[in-house]
């Protein structure tokens, strides 16, 4: 299953385990039953979430407690008023509302800051930075970058001069050059880019920015060096180096106050030169950088602490910085699985793997007492399995490969070629379970077409006990195609045309329970995703970490 808790059972360990051990029940008397709620009110994704910006919280809240990226893609499109195409809503959305409210109190301070700067027999200016800032970057970012920034394709946007104002901000710009507020530009954008960004700043309305007040960053190449008024520690510059100082360098040598600084990344606004900091949300990407030495700006800092809910609903209401930052999340997923940075999961050690060895080492004693049980009780008892992040481990594709963005195409390279290494631990768990007497069945949503490459991939990494069937009986069941052959069972009965996770997975271990499935006794049922255990027919539901997709 492709595509995410942590809920602490006595230890630390961060797994939700739904139910308890079953001893001796009756065959027919399968789902477990937390007291007045019902057989699914446990299996529920977490809502509250601690995540540190530099992705540092991935060694220590668990698979559960970190925001899932596809959660977070939902709901960041809520928040921008995107329907699912990639493009926001550039007339009404949370986002929108957000930005006008926070404008127009900002406005009405204007006049005042304005006003006391010229008391002082100072130059009153603003520093705003490019980039949703000024200009809104939403339909680059999202419809064609998929999250996955493509300095090339930034370049064509950038050229082309492409990008919508950022809301409510051209009133804003221009009614401070009406007072009297000097207007300058700083953006990381480069100096090839500087011509091209003034010009669609002029074209989509605003009229304080011209290309001697606005600074771009060098390049390194011809005429375009690193200018005398910056010093950085290092070879390349910080974010926060290049405009501190750059800031530093209107007000000291070219004599302006900065009476106010604005942008929508923090690095935006630390290391000082500016009396006031105005910040836009954007929770579509994140560009982090260390203070100057010896600066200590606690506020300047991202929220930690967020309420989010699995459909992205709660982008209707959590406003742009109570959104976890999807480039925040990426680095945390990365800290979990120990990717250094390659897209590639570290497979001996990780906070994901010990995760994972931990609930093995919790759940496969268990899991055999209950086969040994239900064997006794002549049961026939079973346990069922999905394949992607419970069986076989897909991080590497989906990361490394896929930069986050599925790709069915890619996905089925990877399944033919049975590239993918077992889940760390689960070969012991289902080798004790089978073992203990129950018998191995596989429920996945891969595809009929990819049944046969799976098995074989199941069986080169460590789980012999998988079988297309058994005694007679089909124990690993695929998903239908539609075409030739493959169509959609009797046993499963949909409401809509098109199957849910939930429906095709509930209905087939059913169907296992019942006499024409082989009339199992399913003890156990695992799952990476809250989708593959809802529906009942199981005795047990376990649930597998896996913050790195979603498949409500």
């Amino acid at each position: 299953m492709r595509r995410s808790l942590r809920t602490a059972v006595a230890t630390s360990a961060a797994l939700l385990v739904v139910s308890t051990v079953l001893t001796a029940a009756p065959a027919d008397a399968h789902g477990w039953t937390p007291p007045a709620h019902g057989p699914d009110s446990s299996l529920a994704p977490r809502t509250h979430f601690t995540m540190a910006a530099d992705g540092s919280s991935g060694a220590t809240e668990g698979g559960e407690g970190i925001p899932n990226i596809d959660s977070v893609k939902k709901t960041i499109a809520t928040y921008y008023g995107d329907p699912g195409t990639g493009l926001a809503n550039r007339t009404d959305s949370p986002y929108v509302r957000e930005v006008r409210s926070i404008v127009d109190r900002e406005t009405r301070q204007l006049r005042r800051i304005h006003d006391r700067a010229v008391r002082h027999g100072q130059r009153p200016a603003i520093v705003l930075d490019a980039d949703d800032t000024t200009l809104w970057t939403y339909d680059m970012e999202v419809a064609d970058m998929h999250f996955v920034f493509d300095p090339a394709r930034q370049d064509e946007w950038v050229q082309d001069q492409r990008f919508p104002a950022t809301p409510s901000m051209v009133g804003f710009v221009n009614r401070a050059q009406a007072m009297g507020f000097t207007v300058f530009g700083l953006t990381g954008r480069t100096d090839d880019q500087k011509t091209a960004t003034v010009q669609n700043l002029a074209k989509v309305g605003y009229t304080a920015f011209s290309e001697d007040h606005f600074f771009t960053k060098w390049t390194g190449t011809g005429a375009s060096q690193q200018p005398s008024w910056i010093t950085c520690a290092a070879a390349k510059c910080t974010t926060v180096e290049y405009k501190a100082l750059t800031r530093k360098h209107i007000e000291q040598d070219l004599g302006y106050d900065i009476a106010l600084n604005v942008g929508d990344q923090w690095s935006d606004l630390q290391g000082g030169y500016a009396d006031r900091t105005l910040k836009l949300p954007n929770p579509t990407y994140s560009l982090p950088s260390a203070d100057l030495p010896g600066v200590r700006e606690p506020r300047l800092a991202p929220r930690t602490h967020f309420t989010m809910a699995a459909d992205g609903s709660s982008g209707a209401t959590q406003g742009g910085e109570g959104i976890p930052n999807i480039d925040s999340v990426k680095k945390t997923i990365a800290t979990y699985y120990g990717d250094p940075g390659t897209g590639l999961a570290n497979r001996t050690d990780s906070p994901y793997v010990r995760e994972t060895a931990r609930l093995v080492a919790r759940q496969a004693p268990a899991i055999a007492r209950q086969c040994a049980v239900a064997r006794q009780q002549h049961r026939n008892p079973a346990i069922v399995l999905d394949a992607d992040d419970t069986t076989l481990w897909t991080y590497d594709m989906e990361v490394a490969a896929m930069h986050f963005v599925f790709d069915p195409a890619l996905q089925d390279e990877w399944v033919q070629d049975q590239r993918f290494p077992a889940t760390p631990g689960m070969p012991t768990l289902v080798a004790a379970a089978q073992q203990a007497g129950c018998t191995v069945i596989g429920v996945t949503g891969r595809n009929e077409a990819q049944q046969d490459a799976t098995i074989a991939n199941l069986h080169a990494v460590g789980y012999p006990q998988f079988a297309a069937t058994t005694d007679g009986n089909r124990t690993y069941y695929t998903k239908w195609t539609g075409t030739g052959s493959s169509q959609q069972p009797s046993y499963v009965t949909c409401a809509a045309a098109k199957c849910t996770t939930v429906e095709y997975k509930a209905q087939t271990r059913a169907h296992i329970e019942s006499p024409a499935g082989g009339g199992y006794d399913v003890v156990a049922n695992l799952g990476d995703q809250y989708s593959d255990l809802l529906g009942g027919s199981s005795d047990r539901s376990i649930k597998l970490p896996k913050p790195a997709y979603y498949l409500p």
